[in-house]
């Protein structure tokens, strides 16, 4: 079997709401569904980003039931040549930096948090794990 990408990764939140002023109107990334109290995608590149309440999502018979909490984590690459402004753009727009990074590598990346604490990662294309 060989796998070209991950299509979707998917996180669980409560409040979509303010997910979708984060991530849509925060972040720019465009909704392709969005159901109130039960979930909203995002496209992210040739990518999806998945937001199911997990209260909704576990009560599911079809698609299986899948559901998770606490922390949850997803980087987001960038080209390497936007990476500067990339970290330039979320600082200007208010969100705090919870650390930055400088891999083996000598790569950087960098994380924040969305409005439910979960953990984001911004990192250059080609770089930590190429």
């Amino acid at each position: 079997m060989n796998f070209i990408k991950v299509k979707e990764t998917c996180l669980y939140v409560h409040d979509l709401e303010k997910i979708k002023k984060f991530y849509h109107e925060v972040l720019q990334l465009p909704i392709i569904n969005y159901e109130p109290d039960k979930h909203i995608f995002f496209r992210m590149g040739s990518s999806v980003l998945l937001f199911f309440n997990p209260e909704d999502s576990k009560a599911k018979i079809t698609p299986p039931s899948h559901f998770g909490g606490g922390r949850q984590h997803v980087a987001f690459e960038v080209s390497k040549s936007e990476y500067t402004a990339a970290k330039i753009e979320i600082k200007s727009k208010g969100i705090p930096l919870l650390d930055e990074v400088v891999w083996k590598s000598g790569e950087e990346s960098f994380y924040f948090e969305d409005p439910e604490g979960n953990i984001l990662e911004i990192l250059p294309d080609k770089g930590i794990w190429d």
